[in-house]
């Protein structure tokens, strides 16, 4: 994963974009020697948003499992105790 300053990536970008979607490789943006982005190929970014659906999917079906084996609290009971933290 190579590294490069944000004043040089901007610069560059053009080369930069073609090094990640050609060539497969991950950039990560620095400023002052602290990283800040990361430019990767667009197959690694549905990879990273599959794997994060997945997860949402799995913690989904616990929260569920949950709520059917102790219960659930009405929306209506929920908002007064809230409204009762404001006041």
């Amino acid at each position: 994963m190579a590294g490069q300053a944000a004043a040089k990536a901007r610069q560059n970008f053009s080369e930069i974009i073609n090094q990640v979607a050609y060539a497969k490789e991950r950039i990560v943006i620095e400023r002052r020697g602290k990283e800040l982005a990361v430019v990767i190929p667009i197959e690694d970014y549905r990879l990273l948003q599959e794997m994060e659906d997945r997860v949402d999917i799995a913690d989904a079906k616990a929260a569920m499992q949950s709520a059917v084996k102790h219960g659930s609290v009405p929306w209506a009971e929920v908002k007064k105790k809230i409204k009762a933290r404001k006041v």
